[in-house]
């Protein structure tokens, strides 16, 4: 297995030690998951650079990578949620566009087309990853401070239309694979 295989299954590993740190209440609990978070962040920009920069691209790393990323960011905003930093309804809005886009990979995935992830789902994952970041250290240094709630918001529903327009362009891209006319 090559070096950017290696981090993105370091990635899927980190995932449940990161909700542990994050939903088991211990001294320092949010920091320690704030550090497992963005180590793991971390392999994802560093798997997909060392990939392209090596050549080591893997059909594995193709499919594990993106899986990978959902696992990660849906799991935080479902602890996220479960804790009360922010809102569910933009938790199953992007819910819903990661399942759509999935869903949209299996279909072209049988014509013999690769959907790629394209900027805006690169923008997308990059802020909302930044985004729970920043959330997690405003958790941990601000714990009860009112208004802390607005601000994660803030961040989340940024996060959520940034969601909403990559899986526009991707619906928009691929409509020809899913046409019901058709």
């Amino acid at each position: 297995m090559n070096l950017p295989n290696k981090l993105t299954v370091l990635r899927v590993i980190l995932v449940p030690f990161f909700v542990a740190a994050l939903m088991i209440k211990f001294p320092g609990h949010v920091w320690a998951a704030l550090v497992l978070f963005a180590a793991a962040s971390i392999t994802d920009m560093l798997d997909g650079k060392i990939a392209r920069a090596q050549n080591l691209v893997t059909n594995f790393g193709k499919f594990l990578d993106p899986l990978a990323d959902k696992m990660l960011v849906m799991a935080a905003l479902v602890c996220f949620t479960s804790l009360g930093w922010c809102d569910p309804a933009a938790v199953v809005i992007i819910l819903a566009r990661e399942f759509m886009v999935s869903g949209l990979r299996l279909v072209t995935a049988n014509e013999g087309i690769v959907v790629a992830a394209g900027i805006w789902g690169k923008l997308k994952t990059a802020f909302t990853m930044v985004a729970l970041v920043i959330i997690m250290l405003l958790e941990a240094a601000g714990g009860s401070t009112p208004g802390l709630f607005a601000v994660n918001e803030i961040f989340i529903w940024l996060a959520t239309v940034l969601t909403i327009i990559s899986g526009g362009i991707y619906l928009k891209e691929y409509w020809s694979y899913i046409d019901p006319t058709e």
